[in-house]
C-alpha cells in the first residue's frame, strides 16, 4: 500500500533514508546483504524516516556500470517486498529510463535521477509522467557541463535545474511533481561543494523543491580530513544547513540522528 500522508509540507524538512542494494558503494556497499534488506528499511522507518531512497548502481567515482536488466534484477524484489510490509513512500535512485517505469510499476513512488535528464532525457519524463510520479532532477558536471568562471557557478547551476523543470514541465509534470538537487559531489570538486553549500538560499529561491545529498560525502572528509565512517556528525551540520536554506528533502545514511536534529531545529 502506498503511503497516504501528504508529501513535502511547507516548513517540514523530509529525511530520505539510504538503501543502497550494492557491493560497491561509498559509504554502506554490501550492508543490505550483512542487516537484510527489509531490517535496514524497517529501522529506518522507527528512527524517524519520511522515505526512502533506493539505489541499485554506485556511482562513486570509479564505480563499474550496471546495465539496466541487473539493476532491475536488484532494484524490483526489494521495491516489491518494501511495498507489501510497509507504509513509506519509496524513491528510486536511477537515470536510466526503462528501470525508472518497472520501478514504478513494482510500487516506487518517484524518481532520483542523479544525471538531471543528461542520460535519459524526455524517456525518463515520460516514464514520471505515466505513473504521475515526482522526479527528482540532479546537476551534474558529466552531463551538464562546468561555468568558463568559477565565481559563475550558482548561477550556472540555478540555470541547468531551471532549464530541466521547464523541460518536466513541457512534457505535462506540474510544478509540485518538480524537485531539484544541485548536486553536492558531483559539481567538479571540494571547493565547488562548499559554493553551493554556501549559497543554498539562492538555489531554493528558484521555488522549487530542493532535495540535498550531503551524506558522508567527500567535501566532509577533504574538508576536515576525515574518513568515511566519521563523518555523521558534520554531516548533521549540512542538514540543518539545508533545512535552515529551505531544502525539503535530506538524503542521508543514519536517519535516526539526522531527524533528531531537524526536530530539534523545528522546536527552536
Amino acid at each position: 500500500m502506498k503511503t497516504g500522508k501528504p508529501v513535502f509540507e511547507k516548513g517540514y524538512t523530509y529525511v530520505a533514508g539510504i538503501l543502497n542494494l550494492t557491493p560497491d558503494s561509498f559509504s554502506d556497499g554490501g550492508k543490505y546483504e550483512e542487516e537484510g534488506a527489509l531490517n535496514i528499511v524497517e529501522r529506518m522507518i522507527a528512527e524517524g524516516a519520511d522515505m526512502i531512497d533506493i539505489g541499485a548502481e554506485s556511482t562513486r567515482p570509479g564505480a563499474l556500470a550496471v546495465d539496466a536488466a541487473e539493476e532491475k534484477r536488484r532494484l524490483i524484489p526489494v521495491i516489491e517486498a518494501i511495498r507489501k510490509s510497509y507504509d513509506i513512500y519509496i524513491s528510486v535512485d536511477t537515470y536510466k529510463p526503462q528501470v525508472a517505469d518497472a520501478a514504478l510499476s513494482a510500487g516506487a513512488d518517484m524518481i532520483n535521477d542523479i544525471s538531471g535528464l543528461g542520460y535519459g532525457g524526455t524517456g525518463m519524463l515520460r516514464a514520471a509522467f505515466k505513473h504521475k510520479a515526482p522526479i527528482i532532477m540532479m546537476y551534474n558536471k558529466d552531463y551538464h557541463g562546468l561555468p568558463e568562471k568559477k565565481e559563475e557557478l550558482v548561477e550556472y547551476i540555478k540555470d541547468v535545474l531551471s532549464g530541466c523543470a521547464d523541460k518536466a514541465a513541457a512534457e505535462g509534470l506540474s510544478r509540485d511533481r518538480i524537485i531539484i538537487d544541485p548536486g553536492i559531489g558531483f559539481a567538479g570538486g571540494t571547493e565547488n561543494d562548499l559554493t553551493i553549500l554556501r549559497n543554498l538560499d539562492d538555489i531554493c529561491s528558484l521555488g522549487y523543491k530542493v532535495m540535498l545529498g550531503c551524506s558522508r560525502k567527500s567535501v566532509i572528509g577533504n574538508s576536515l580530513d576525515l574518513p568515511v565512517d566519521q563523518r555523521e556528525e558534520a554531516t548533521i551540520v549540512t542538514s540543518i544547513l539545508g533545512a535552515q536554506a529551505g531544502c525539503a528533502i535530506v538524503r542521508v545514511h543514519n536517519v535516526l540522528s539526522n531527524r533528531r536534529a531537524l526536530d530539534m531545529l523545528a522546536v527552536i
